[in-house]
């Protein structure tokens, strides 16, 4: 399928089979093309989006190529149907006995995914049409950007499931929350709010949930405007932040500045501001 930047609304299926091309009716992953801007589509309504294996499978693999990918800016995640994720499918895991091998195939994948969504070059928009459990909200909170259904319930169940979060949720939420609103959520489990997420900063936007994906693809538009080169580099920043201290964050920031200014980009930004338009960045 082509993949150049003037293709619009065309859509590809992932059947979790690493790029396998099927009937979407049977795929957990829809991808639409909407000029430079992806939306990735967790495709089991029927399941309120529940994750599985090939749904992660798919993931990895549109995530890896989305990355090497100069002409695709901006990303969005949302999910088919009335909801976002409702996490793991927990009758799946009761009805089959997963071996060894299928369990750490299940957890390697989803934590690669976790990640990746985390540290993908591009920013990544999560449209939470509705509820977002467990794996479907740690999915939600490894996006840089999340705009929230007013009317959509978010929770992070597994301790008292039993089972136990992934993706890094323990570090990351800690980071953006504090210890003991993070004890709050991971050892109770309890549901909280849009309007909590917002306030914690877990949130951007909250929205009655016919506007949210409207919502995404206003910001990601918008994000896909900027010079895609700088938004890299800001992203890597931004995710190695608490990892550095500050004299680090200066040397990185003169690196990136200078990789900045030897780019076509740049002088781009330049005469563009000059002439009062709008830039047309290449990502060179």
């Amino acid at each position: 399928m082509a993949r150049d930047a003037c293709e619009a609304h065309q859509a590809r299926h992932h059947d979790g089979r690493r790029g396998t091309l099927s009937d979407a009716a049977e795929v957990p992953l829809l991808v639409e093309a909407e000029g430079p801007v992806r939306i990735l589509r967790l495709n089991r309504p029927h399941r309120l989006n529940a994750v599985s294996l090939p749904m992660y499978e798919a993931l990895e693999a549109e995530l890896a190529r989305i990355g090497a990918d100069f002409e695709t800016r901006v990303v969005i995640l949302t999910g088919t149907g009335r909801g976002f994720c409702s996490g793991a499918d927990l009758k799946a895991h009761r009805d089959h006995e997963a071996s060894q091998a299928e369990r750490h195939a299940y957890i390697d994948t989803s934590q690669r995914v976790y990640r990746t969504l985390q540290t993908l070059p591009q920013p990544v928009v999560a449209a939470v049409n509705g509820h977002a459990i467990g794996a479907g909200c740690e999915l939600a909170l490894s996006c840089d950007f999340v705009i929230v259904a007013e009317e959509a319930k978010l929770r992070m169940p597994e301790v008292a499931l039993g089972t136990f979060i992934g993706g890094g949720t323990a570090y990351t939420l800690r980071r953006r929350v504090g210890h003991a609103r993070a004890a709050e959520l991971i050892l109770l489990g309890r549901y909280f709010t849009p309007a909590e997420a917002l306030s914690w900063g877990l949130a951007n936007e909250m929205l009655p949930a016919a506007e949210v994906l409207p919502a995404a693809r206003e910001l990601a538009a918008r994000l896909a405007r900027n010079a895609p080169i700088s938004m890299r580099l800001a992203k890597n920043l931004l995710d190695r932040a608490e990892s550095v201290d500050a004299e680090e964050s200066l040397r990185l920031e003169a690196e990136a500045l200078f990789t900045c200014m030897a780019s076509e980009d740049w002088r781009e930004g330049l005469e563009a501001f000059a002439q009062k338009r709008d830039p047309a960045y290449r990502g060179k």
